[in-house]
């Protein structure tokens, strides 16, 4: 009777474990997308403030 009970806590433990990581995973993929977005906002920025600076130039 005793290893059922310390069989299931382990299962309840490993099932904890792998919920624990499957919401790290999803936390991590939210920050590489956000790392992503406000690197691309940064290059197009410093795009058109190029583009601006160039134009100014020329006229």
């Amino acid at each position: 009777m005793g290893i059922w009970l310390e069989l299931g806590i382990f299962g309840l433990v490993f099932v904890f474990a792998f919920w624990q990581m499957h919401d790290v995973r999803k936390a991590q993929e939210k920050t590489r997308q956000q790392r992503a977005l406000e690197q691309t906002r940064k290059q197009a920025a410093s795009t058109q403030t190029t583009d601006a600076n160039t134009q100014n130039e020329t006229t």
